[in-house]
């Protein structure tokens, strides 16, 4: 997986670039306003590509969070994309201070993805789920369980990055992919899973615990 190891994803690498040769341009112009105002920018790229290590709790069916942000909503939905009945979706909503890096959420192989251009609604309305530009990743496990992880596009997000391809192992834990600028990421567990997380919790990429699969 990409950004192994590294401080700033490498996503972040042409902002910070662009932002800190505008800011040198401007300072060297002795335009102070401007200055300070990119000089904001550079720091903020540096800052929202963060790419912090995690420590990733063990255990075969644990099902962990693949971003940080808050629980915005848990509870049955009907998905008809893989499952074709009712399962419990988890949905974390990250906003642009939280780091945007997304996280493999348990063991398994990519057996199928899809990818939809679509709007940029607010990524915390429900609608979003449906309406918003996302990519899908449909992880099955040794044992034969299956979890569907989407990222979803946000207000302002434009970009969403997805590593994996089909047929590729994936680890808990392994950075998977990124969201550039407020996002949300949905997760759903098949029926008769364990989802232990509650509305409102705060999660941490690739150490909170969402539940077990069924």
């Amino acid at each position: 997986m990409q950004n192994k190891n590294q401080p700033i994803a490498s996503e972040g690498y042409p902002f910070i670039a662009l932002f800190g040769f505008v800011t040198l341009v401007f300072a060297l112009l002795g335009w102070a306003i401007l200055t300070l105002l990119l000089l904001f920018l550079t720091l903020f790229s540096v800052y929202f590509f963060r790419n912090p290590e995690r420590t990733t709790p063990e255990g075969d069916d644990l099902v962990i969070a693949p971003a940080d942000g808050k629980v915005i909503f848990v509870g049955d939905v009907q998905e008809d994309r893989y499952f074709k009945e009712r399962v419990t979706k988890v949905s974390i909503f990250m906003s642009v201070f939280n780091v945007h890096v997304n996280r493999v959420p348990c063991n398994g192989k990519v057996i199928e993805m899809y990818y939809n251009k679509g709007q940029f609604l607010n990524a915390s309305y429900d609608k979003a789920s449906e309406a918003n530009e996302q990519s899908g990743i449909l992880l099955e496990t040794e044992e034969g369980s299956q979890l569907l992880f989407v990222q979803i596009a946000g207000l302002i997000a434009r970009r969403i990055v997805t590593y994996p391809i089909i047929g590729d192992l994936l680890r808990r834990g392994e950075r998977y992919g990124l969201i550039r600028f407020g996002s949300r990421v949905d997760i759903f567990f098949p029926k008769n899973s364990d989802v232990t997380v509650t509305l409102g919790e705060r999660t941490i990429a690739g150490e909170t615990i969402l539940g077990t699969l069924s």
